[in-house]
């Protein structure tokens, strides 16, 4: 299983081959370096932890993630971000994991946390059409309209209402890798992909 942690840089567009433009999005892929094992006698399954980015030297702190690497954190370095996969692959601890481990042509998903709405109502929430516009029916355009009968009395759990929106781990599946500029860890792949520019994704064949 190939998998890698990125970075979202911007949305663009490159030419292919024919000359046909394609909307791709720049990720700066990697390098990330393992640095825990998981075993099914020790731990009860099979994966691979890895590390990130660097922490910045004010900020370091040697947090409960970091306690994990105790000493090969020492020879890794400062990760700023930790993640596992469930891999079954050859790797060792400190092994280096670069945009290389993709060629072109390949198919990922790709899972980012989306862009933050804020509060919001059940028009754009969940698509609601709203009330009449007429008819007697006043400031009702995008209002939910009922959220219960009589009986039982209260409001059903799951019901659809206003409410915090975005934010949510978003999985975009079956993108093309389009081009891959290994000596700037640069990676580009077709269509669009949760998330603000800057924001982390994780990217799996």
């Amino acid at each position: 299983m190939k998998f890698i942690l990125a970075k979202k840089i911007e949305m663009s567009q490159i030419f292919d081959d024919k000359g046909r433009v394609q909307p791709v999005t720049w990720l700066e892929a990697g390098p990330i370096f393992v640095t825990q094992q998981k075993t099914k006698e020790k731990d009860g399954y099979v994966a691979v932890q890895v590390g990130f980015g660097a922490k910045k030297e004010k900020n370091a702190r040697l947090d409960s993630q970091a306690r994990q690497v105790k000493k090969p954190q020492k020879k890794l370095g400062n990760y700023s971000v930790f993640r596992e996969f469930r891999a079954d692959n050859a790797v060792n601890l400190g092994d280096k994991i670069d945009v290389t481990a993709f060629t072109e042509g390949d198919a990922v998903n790709v899972s980012g946390i989306s862009k933050g709405k804020g509060f919001q109502g059940v028009v754009k929430r969940h698509g609601f059409r709203g009330g009449p516009r007429t008819h007697g029916q006043k400031h009702s355009e995008r209002e939910p309209g009922s959220i219960g009968s009589t009986w039982p009395q209260r409001v059903i759990k799951g019901k659809r209402m206003p409410g915090h929106m975005g934010t949510d781990r978003v999985t975009v599946r079956n993108l093309k890798v389009l081009k891959i500029l290994p000596e700037k860890n640069l990676m580009a792949v077709s269509g669009a992909i949760p998330g603000p520019r800057g924001s982390l994704v994780e990217v799996r064949g």
